[in-house]
């Protein structure tokens, strides 16, 4: 092709292009400016030809153009990169620019050749992609569960914040199968094959199973995923949830227990009311009053551990419910020790004991007199097999006290019942000056059973235990 023919073409690709092509001499003042140029920015070539370039800058972007002629006067092409630039109505345009040196046939460099794509419709998806991905994040890093992504091997390359924060550990530890080393031992094998069966099915996985979590212990997690297809029909993805279950489940091992618990002692109820009627009747005189005192006893104290939903009492509370029967004579009565909770067992035991003491010291005791005092104190103690529970009961101020000719079912219920029932030492002393009974055995007798975390090897949290 000739010469003339040759430049001609070339003029009528620059000329034919959808973008900026534009010359300019070493001062930036513009030489050339093509129909691309002027569909992009808006200037016709007269309007440009002779002006600066920097008419297409912004004002905080001027120093990008000092840098380009610096360049270009170095002799160095200034690879693309991407910018903003001004169009003829003020709009801003996301350009895509490559400026490179202009030499003459001696080499020297009189100019300078810079093109500019337009990239704002990209900028705009990218934008667009970008939020997206934020919300997604946003939505991800911040539902209740630990969720992830897999590939359809089974491999997981995508947790959200959650599961980092729950287990403690990195995206490289995770990926792929990395996920097995936070499972349970006990339950690892059942859960991979159970995962591994869904994975060839292609059905939506559901398992129970417990995690390891960054402190060491494991929470129950009921743990869903579903497959993701592509047009064809095909298994790409599977994206699954874990949601913890750990305080449900041990709701229904306390409901499950309480269940268990009020058929247990509705049964062992009927049978102290019995003997309490045997013995009561034994005994002759009022029958029916002490009967009632007695049956109003263990009622208050069946009404406080259900309000405590059959988990603990605290020993004052169980003193102040027994004791609630002596109307103004209760201020006699000085009631001193520690935080103490007790079983519902040792509960029942101790208060059929204080309510019968109480009873007998309104009766012959010193509540029977204004003056008279009772004292009841309990406290913690060290024992050579752990820490000791003690509880004395001591009376003073009232009527002088010899002991009893005959022992009747009242002092059972005072000794005997607390002694065989809490493995407890129990004496009672009927000093001249007024009646003392105490009682002493380890705490772990009268404290609450602790549900504790639900065991990890067991599939089914509810074991029936008795009281």
């Amino acid at each position: 092709m000739p010469a003339e023919e040759a430049a001609a073409f070339l003029a009528a690709i620059v000329e034919s292009s959808d973008d900026a092509i534009v010359g300019k001499a070493l001062d930036g003042t513009v030489l050339s400016w093509n129909a691309g140029a002027e569909r992009m920015f808006g200037w016709t070539e007269e309007e440009m030809c002779g002006a600066s370039v920097r008419r297409l800058i912004p004002a905080e972007r001027q120093q990008e153009e000092d840098d380009i002629l610096a360049a270009i006067a170095s002799g160095h092409r200034v690879p693309n990169f991407e910018t903003v630039r001004l169009r003829k109505d003020g709009s801003l345009v996301h350009v895509s620019v490559t400026v490179s040196p202009v030499r003459d046939a001696t080499g020297r460099i009189v100019a300078a050749s810079k093109i500019a794509h337009d990239i704002t419709a990209t900028k705009h998806v990218h934008a667009r992609l970008e939020d997206s991905e934020q919300r997604f994040r946003m939505l991800a890093d911040n539902i209740a569960q630990l969720a992830w992504i897999g590939d359809s091997s089974g491999g997981l390359f995508w947790y959200n914040r959650r599961w980092f924060d729950f287990t403690g550990t990195t995206l490289d530890q995770m990926l792929g199968w990395g996920w097995t080393t936070v499972h349970h031992p006990d339950h690892i094998e059942r859960v991979t094959a159970l995962w591994q069966q869904h994975l060839a099915s292609g059905n939506p996985w559901e398992d129970t199973f417990p995690l390891r979590g960054a402190d060491g212990e494991y929470r129950w997690f009921l743990s869903r995923a579903v497959p993701l297809h592509d047009p064809q029909g095909n298994i790409v993805y599977w994206f699954g949830t874990n949601t913890d279950i750990t305080a449900m489940r041990d709701a229904e091992q306390r409901i499950e227990l309480l269940m268990m618990e009020v058929n247990h002692r509705s049964k062992n109820m009927l049978a102290v009311i019995q003997a309490l009627a045997r013995r009561t009747a034994s005994q002759g005189g009022d029958f029916i009053p002490r009967l009632e005192a007695r049956i109003h006893a263990i009622s208050a104290n069946q009404d406080l551990l259900v309000n405590r939903s059959w988990s603990s009492v605290p020993v004052r509370e169980m003193i102040d419910t027994q004791l609630g029967m002596l109307g103004e004579a209760i201020r006699q009565v000085d009631r001193v020790g520690p935080e103490v909770m007790l079983s519902p067992a040792a509960a029942e035991s101790m208060a059929m004991a204080i309510h019968e003491m109480a009873t007998n010291a309104v009766k012959f005791g010193a509540l029977c007199v204004p003056d008279g005092q009772v004292r009841v104190a309990w406290s913690l103690e060290p024992g050579a097999d752990g820490e000791m529970f003690a509880i004395h009961w001591s009376e003073s101020g009232g009527p002088e006290v010899a002991p009893p000719e005959v022992l009747g079912f009242g002092s059972r219920i005072i000794d005997d019942v607390p002694r065989s029932k809490l493995s407890a030492a129990v004496s009672t002393r009927y000093q001249p000056d007024g009646f003392n009974w105490s009682l002493r055995c380890p705490l772990a007798n009268v404290a609450p059973r602790r549900l504790g975390p639900v065991s990890a090897s067991i599939p089914s949290p509810f074991v029936r235990t008795e009281s």
